[in-house]
């Protein structure tokens, strides 16, 4: 049988064309499919975590928490704004090109109308503020924070709130500065409903002079009884 001619450089160009196709339309699924029930990157737009998370800090959210993992006390968690904690966004809205490659996962989400706070009470918690020696206490029992921002007292503000069933309380790490669960009393008594919390941070990426495991503080809770 006659060989068959090899191919021509066109039809090599084609040929490779065709197979980086394949790959990057593979490669975007994966990304999707990762970002969509994995992992989620996001960026953190304000100090209210300080100094855990710094403002311009890039981390990744697992979205196996909650679902197949359940939440702690002290994770960190990233979650859709309940109604009005953020108010009127200042930040500047995404491009087009920022934010298709965000929706398939490539570039981390500008968190426009996400927060990043830790959770501190869970459902049934009676989480209040401050006993006698300016502590939070959680079921009766004062919890001391070594991740507080040097110099902040554990809550300014007094407060004493059970946390219903599908909801949990959150603060930031920078008291002083974070507008979370102890300023929106008019909102769902400030509770964020575990259908809004998107997942739990567990690693911070970038810049990568600040790479670090964003470890949950069992110690800190260790003492207190379940509600």
């Amino acid at each position: 049988m006659p060989e068959k001619p090899a191919p021509g450089p066109l039809a090599q160009l084609l040929s490779l064309v065709r197979e980086l196709a394949l790959v990057l339309v593979i490669a975007l699924g994966l990304s999707l499919l990762i970002k969509t029930f994995l992992v989620q990157a996001f960026f953190i737009p304000s100090p209210s975590m300080e100094n855990t998370l710094l403002t311009g800090d890039r981390v990744l959210v697992s979205k196996l928490t909650p679902g197949p993992f359940d939440l702690h006390r002290g994770d960190i968690v990233v979650f859709k704004d309940p109604g009005g904690w953020l108010g009127d966004s200042e930040t500047a809205p995404a491009g087009s090109v920022h934010r298709a490659l965000s929706f398939i996962g490539l570039v981390p989400s500008n968190s426009d109308d996400h927060l990043i706070k830790r959770v501190i009470g869970l459902p049934g918690d009676v989480v209040a503020c401050c006993d006698d020696q300016g502590r939070v206490t959680v079921n009766g029992v004062a919890i001391d924070e070594p991740y507080l921002y040097p110099g902040d007292e554990p809550s300014e503000k007094t407060f004493s709130v059970t946390v219903p069933a599908g909801h949990v309380w959150v603060l930031g790490d920078h008291r002083s500065v974070s507008q979370d669960s102890r300023y929106h009393p008019d909102i769902n008594n400030g509770m964020v409903p575990e259908s809004n919390i998107v997942g739990r941070a567990f690693v911070n990426v970038w810049p990568l002079s600040r790479f670090s495991l964003l470890r949950n503080p069992s110690s800190t809770f260790a003492g207190v009884p379940a509600p």
